[in-house]
Parts: C-alpha cells; structure tokens; sequence
C-alpha cells in the first residue's frame, strides 16, 4: 500500500491554480529518502481521486464531504473577471456583480464558484472546462469570472482582468480521507502547517532519528562535578567581593603599663 512503511512513497494531487512547488522542495529537503509524485486533476476529479486511493492527499478547492474527509483550509482567492483588453471594464480599477447585469457571462461546467444565480447574460452555451471559457472570451463573446490563480494559468496578451469585489470565492484547503491519516500524510501536514523538522509530527528521516539515538547514548556529565564547579566559582569571585566589601577591623595598641 502506497504510503505505508513496506513501500514509502507519496501521491500528492493539486488542482488548476495551486502551485505546490514550494512544500514539494521541502519534502525533498526533510524526507529524501521517500519519493513524492505529483497528480494535476480538475477539481471536480479530486474528491474521486482521494476516494479511490489514488493519491495519499490533494490541494483542493472546498467544499468537500468532511463526513469522509478531512480538510485544512489554506487561503481564500480573490475572484476576478476576466475580459479583453479594450473592453470598457477595464477602464474601472475594480467591478461589482451589477456591472456585469448586460454582459454575457460564461459559466463552465468545471466553475470553482458557488454561485446562488451567475449574473449577466447567459451564454449560449456552457463550455466545458475554463480554459475553453477562456478562449471564447478572447473570441469577445463575453466574459468569465474566476480565481484570480486560474486568471494567471490561462493567461492571454489579449486579455486581462479586474477584480469582482462581491463575488463568491473559493477557498484552497489541503486534504485527505480521515481514515487513511498515514504517518506519511502528517509528514505532509507538518510541512503545509510551517512546523519546523524538529517539530513535525509522524516518522522522522534516517538520519534525524540517528541523530536523536545518538543524543541519547551520549554519557552524562555527572552531578557531582557540576555542583563542585559551581561552589568553587561562589568561593572564587563572590567571596572576594565580599571581603573587599566589608570594613577592615580597626588596630588595637598595646596596653600602656602604669608607672
């Protein structure tokens, strides 16, 4: 089983817009012995692909069944519309869901936002995926909402984008069926949360759990010698401080016999 001590390795899946680079290279860096593959999927394949086994954990887009699976929310995307060039929204420097009220307005079939009613025109059709959304807004035969993230990934010359300040957003959450918790999957864990190698939690690398053994075979230095470096640095120092402190006795002359 994947995962698992017999065979350690990891399946991560992440969906369009997530950029995982960064917690891979620290994966690599605190666990080089155990290989990390990466699964891109849509987002509406990432709760099958977590419940098939396919992948250990996942970045995906909420919401998920939290009756079968756990989920750490990251970060929250601003939502953005995404229009050509010389569209007259992009003289406004942001746009609310009223100026949209005469636009047709794409909403695909793989749409991230939950949206109550998507505003504007409707389309005459609903395309596919986003990035076929993205090609006919190109065409200029409307608009799309989006994450700002997949704005980025299907980024055009010709087109750009303004954010859409009062649209539903969607939120980035790392995931992973609550049954199937692995050491290898709190590992991961760690690294998303930022603990430090020395707190992670699950199983440490070859090398940290040597190097705690041999921390603790290390002989101890014993108590005695401590505490009689630490007397002989009180009678040392702070003995003589206090004698040089303290009034010198007067003289006493010898008595005078009487004549």
């Amino acid at each position: 089983m994947t995962g698992s001590e017999e065979t350690p390795s990891f399946r991560l899946a992440y969906v369009p817009g997530v950029t995982p680079a960064k917690w891979v290279r620290i994966w690599h860096e605190r666990l080089p012995g155990v290989p990390l593959a990466l699964h891109q999927v849509t987002a509406a394949e990432a709760a099958g692909t977590l419940r098939a086994g396919d992948a250990d954990a996942g970045f995906v887009r909420l919401p998920v069944d939290r009756a079968f699976f756990s989920a750490i929310p990251l970060y929250t995307e601003a939502t953005v519309i995404v229009v050509p060039k010389d569209h007259v929204i992009t003289a406004a420097e942001e746009v609310t869901v009223a100026d949209l009220a005469d636009e047709v307005l794409f909403h695909p079939l793989d749409d991230v936002l939950d949206w109550d009613a998507p505003p504007g025109e409707p389309a005459f059709e609903r395309p596919a995926t986003t990035e076929d959304a993205v090609e006919l807004v190109a065409a200029g035969v409307g608009l799309l909402a989006v994450p700002q993230s997949l704005a980025r990934l299907y980024h055009r010359r010709d087109l750009t984008y303004r954010p859409l300040t009062d649209a539903p957003q969607s939120t980035v959450a790392l995931s992973w069926p609550e049954e199937a918790t692995t050491d290898l999957v709190e590992d991961f864990i760690g690294i998303v949360r930022g603990r430090t190698v020395n707190s992670t939690r699950g199983r440490q690398s070859d090398q940290e759990a040597q190097g705690s053994q041999a921390a603790r075979t290390q002989p101890k230095r014993p108590q005695k010698a401590a505490a009689a470096g630490r007397g002989s640095q009180g009678r040392g120092g702070g003995g003589g401080a206090r004698r040089t402190q303290s009034a010198k006795p007067a003289k006493r002359g010898k008595p005078r016999r009487r004549s």
